[in-house]
């Protein structure tokens, strides 16, 4: 078995995977080599849905006429998400917890993405992910999810 080293990091100030390899803080993640290419296609996904959903600005506050629920963040997550990823975390025997104010940082918001879709939509094909991540769990059978899914698509192919 061939093992791909990757070590990275995603910048918060950016959009593109930035290597560094003195300042590496997590350990190095050994992949084998057909896990690559769904690992960029998943940072292409993450990056258009970004996009989508706030243009990039982390401190995106959208749907403020629902107070206490307002999506929040670069991936525009909604509090019943947060719960959803800290109920996964606890399935999972993992001592990590997000918080709401934690939307706001780009790589948390991230990172929840990943738990949600690992956990949710491990081997999805990206627009149900997508449409599931706009429309919630059955997303991807409401028609109204078919739009979000065009804008996603075609920022992906303009990547």
């Amino acid at each position: 078995m061939l093992l791909v080293v990757l070590p990275f990091f995603i910048s918060s100030n950016t959009k593109t995977l930035e290597f560094d390899y003195e300042k590496i803080e997590q350990p190095i993640l050994e992949l084998n080599r057909k896990d690559v290419p769904s690992i960029i296609e998943d940072e292409r996904l993450v990056s258009a849905l970004i996009f989508v959903e706030s243009r990039g600005n982390d401190s995106a506050v959208g749907d403020r006429h629902l107070v206490g629920n307002e999506a929040i963040g670069a991936l525009q997550i909604r509090p019943i998400m947060v719960r959803e990823v800290n109920r996964i975390l606890k399935i999972q025997k993992s001592n990590k917890r997000f918080t709401l104010k934690d939307r706001f940082e780009r790589d948390k918001s991230i990172e929840m993405f990943y738990i949600w879709k690992n956990y949710h939509h491990k081997d999805s094909e990206p627009e149900v992910i997508a449409r599931n991540w706009n429309g919630g769990p059955k997303g991807y059978k409401v028609d109204r999810t078919k739009k979000y899914w065009n804008k996603v698509e075609k920022q992906l192919n303009n990547e």
